[in-house]
């Protein structure tokens, strides 16, 4: 029986510990979590590795190492903190190891997203008010608004058909380098600069990057580096699709 709840306890942990860095977390707060889930189920000599491509984890008693690998990566605050929530919970005996590992399952194969109406308002407001705190241009607050709209939007939809960050990335700015030269054209904006650099921003790995900061200051030097190349490859598909378009119109 003890056996079995070992078992359990390592598979809720780094569920709860993959579920957090699939989200955006940052590593050491996932290894805090996963020590604390396991000494809250009785198990307080627990060993972790984590990294953002996956966990190991181990305890006294069992026989092996136990590995989750990480394989997808977004950014949704939301579900970090209803790991938390329920770990807090688990803690203080509101719930038990199995209810916790069953939350655990509902909320990885239903997850709550807002919806894209929703993200592509919230984008194009982003962009307009960005641009205007960036560059102090009002007379292009609302053609920047609809831009970045549209570059989220195709941002989102190539995200969906080809589910290669990167790439989805790089087209939406290209897409917003296009819109922001043909708007200039056609006098419905006055500089292509100020709109490109508010419409971008939605698309600016800001998290990752500050992810990738505080992962090499805790100490955790693997995937403070892994973090900041995924960010400097994020920044570089985003200047190389509006650079080809500045360079070819």
């Amino acid at each position: 029986m003890a056996n079995d709840q070992g078992h359990l306890m390592i598979k809720t942990a780094l569920h709860a510990g993959r579920i957090m860095i699939e989200n955006g977390s940052e590593i050491a707060r996932v290894s805090d979590t996963i020590r604390r889930i396991a000494a809250n189920a009785g198990y307080p000599d627990s060993k972790v590795y984590v990294t953002i491509t996956g966990i190991m984890m181990s305890v006294s008693g069992e026989d092996n190492a136990q590995i989750e690998p990480v394989t997808t990566r977004s950014i949704d605050l939301e579900k970090i903190t209803r790991v938390n929530d329920l770990s807090r919970h688990f803690a203080d005996q509101k719930i038990t190891l199995a209810e916790f590992d069953q939350r655990l399952t509902d909320l990885d194969q239903h997850p709550r997203y807002f919806p894209l109406w929703l993200q592509l308002i919230s984008a194009g407001v982003l962009s307009g008010s960005l641009e205007v705190v960036f560059r102090g241009n009002y007379p292009d607050f609302w053609v920047t608004c609809l831009i970045g709209l549209i570059g989220w939007g195709i941002f989102y939809g190539v995200n969906q058909l080809a589910k290669v960050r990167f790439l989805s990335e790089f087209l939406a700015a290209a897409g917003i380098g296009v819109l922001a030269i043909l708007a200039v054209k056609y006098h419905l904006g006055t500089s292509a600069d100020d709109i490109i650099i508010g419409s971008v921003m939605p698309l600016v790995p800001g998290v990752p990057l500050t992810n990738a900061v505080r992962d090499i200051l805790a100490g955790d030097l693997v995937s403070g580096v892994a973090r900041g190349m995924e960010a400097l490859m994020s920044a570089i598909a985003i200047g190389s699709g509006i650079a080809m378009i500045l360079q070819a119109m």
